[in-house]
């Protein structure tokens, strides 16, 4: 995809506080230090356009973006991190169910895994919650480039078997050198597109 503008728009908890569903929505999640910012910034070809911390569960918000004026990206508070309060935790589960549970442009929810992690079970909560929304989920493999690539291929594999997915469906990432964001953003649009075609037929999406 060829960028032409991104821009922040608002950050919100509720659902009164949302921007309108009007373009399509792919929603983005995962861990604290996943490298969430890191990878959105790489897919818009923005160094600051969501802000990086060194500091794991600083995006305590859910963060809206548009993208050439038609698409919109949300940034999700990361989950998992000990150090994160007590209160940010209990709210934390509401406040994202709360966002699939009901956002109807919402087409796709990029999971980012670290590819150094075998998935845990905050992973897997969250992977049933999408199923049981009905949101498709788009898994990406972070922080490649802290492997080789032989390693790489048997971490995906690994991570593979216990997602019981397709080593192949599982997205290769690294904001350094830019692996795997051509094959995300082709992602998306398939996912676009997909969504674009049942609304044309007359289907749910």
């Amino acid at each position: 995809m060829i960028i032409k503008s991104a821009e922040f728009v608002t950050s919100a908890v509720k659902r009164d506080q949302y921007p309108p569903p009007q373009f399509p929505e792919v929603a983005f999640a995962g861990r604290s230090n996943v490298g969430k910012s890191s990878l959105i910034n790489t897919l818009v070809n923005r160094k600051r356009l969501v802000k990086t911390s060194s500091t794991p569960g600083r995006t305590q918000l859910i963060n809206f973006f548009t993208v050439n004026g038609g698409l919109m990206l949300v940034d999700l508070p990361g989950y998992g991190y000990a150090k994160v309060p007590a209160a940010v935790k209990k709210n934390w589960g509401p406040m994202i169910e709360g966002y699939l549970s009901g956002r109807e442009s919402l087409l796709a929810v990029v999971l980012l895994m670290d590819l150094r992690r075998i998935p845990q079970a905050e992973e897997l909560t969250f992977i049933q919650w999408l199923t049981h929304y009905d949101v498709p989920a788009v898994p990406v493999l972070t922080k490649a480039d802290k492997l080789s690539k032989t390693n790489q291929s048997k971490q995906r594999s690994a991570i593979a078997r216990v997602l019981n997915v397709a080593p192949e469906t599982l997205t290769l990432f690294s904001a350094k050198t830019r692996l795997g964001r051509e094959a995300l953003w082709e992602k998306i649009d398939d996912r676009i597109g997909e969504a674009i075609h049942s609304h044309v037929d007359g289907e749910p999406t």
